[in-house]
């Protein structure tokens, strides 16, 4: 469905962009792993190469401009073209808004927000050029709803989805669809690590913290199985969906429906 697309995405070294890369690679794509940590980079690429997967991996911190140049450059030297970004790169930091640390909101921010942007930026001249590509911002069920304790995610997740609608108006004669994926909670390491911020903030134990704080918002009572957000994903970059832009798509097992 995706053969030979190229394709950029970060924060795949590991969670939700590692699987997103490996089905990316089992449909065929050529796939450009960008993160921060290098160590864990190297090794994710190497493994995929060792099974034969076209791929590559440049490390790039996504809130800095020049970072994003040189990966963006370094890509088109190695492949030509850029064909599908995902901006998946995150991080998460709960506190209630009076001892949240400001410079930790700052860096959320711009990791995941400003962040968005700036690869946005440099990938849309290529991709104009093609009159061809695919944009799928990571975003969540906090962009779309409030959470208490998560003031930084929430306010670059919100921010995701107004920069996804407006980057899909600029695109839409261009080949380009822009999209919007908002995961519900998924048992990721990240999701987990939250489990025991949740615990705090809300005065429970970590065991409690599924069967009475998030269950209860979930009708599924289960959280989302990682590879539903990877196939969608591949669905979203994949022809079939060249009608779908400027859209934020919910995968959250029924959490916003109620």
């Amino acid at each position: 469905m995706l053969k030979d697309k190229v394709t950029i995405i970060s924060g795949s070294a590991s969670g939700i962009g590692l699987e997103i890369a490996k089905e990316f690679l089992n449909q065929g794509a050529k796939v450009v792993f960008t993160d921060i940590n290098k160590a864990n980079l190297d090794n994710v690429v190497r493994d995929f190469k060792d099974k034969g997967f076209d791929c590559i991996g440049i490390p790039a911190d996504v809130s800095n401009e020049d970072d994003v140049i040189n990966l963006v450059n370094e890509t088109e030297k190695h492949y030509g073209r850029i064909d599908v970004l995902v901006n998946n790169a995150g991080l998460q930091h709960v506190s209630n808004i009076e001892d949240f640390p400001t410079a930790k909101f700052k860096q959320m921010i711009d990791i995941m927000l400003v962040g968005t942007f700036i690869m946005t930026k440099h990938v849309l001249p290529i991709m104009k050029k093609q009159q061809f590509g695919r944009i799928l911002n990571m975003s969540s069920i906090n962009g779309v709803i409030g959470f208490s304790g998560k003031s930084a995610y929430n306010s670059a997740k919100h921010g995701i989805i107004g920069l996804t609608k407006v980057t899909a108006l600029e695109t839409a004669e261009d080949g380009i669809t822009v999209n919007a994926i908002c995961p519900g909670y998924i048992d990721t390491p990240l999701v987990r690590g939250q489990m025991e911020d949740l615990a705090k903030t809300r005065n429970v134990s970590v065991d409690q913290v599924l069967d009475e704080v998030l269950f209860p918002m979930i009708p599924q009572k289960r959280l989302v199985d990682i590879q539903d957000v990877a196939d969608y994903s591949v669905f979203i970059a994949s022809d079939k969906a060249k009608s779908v832009t400027g859209q934020s798509i919910l995968i959250d097992g029924g959490y916003t429906a109620q």
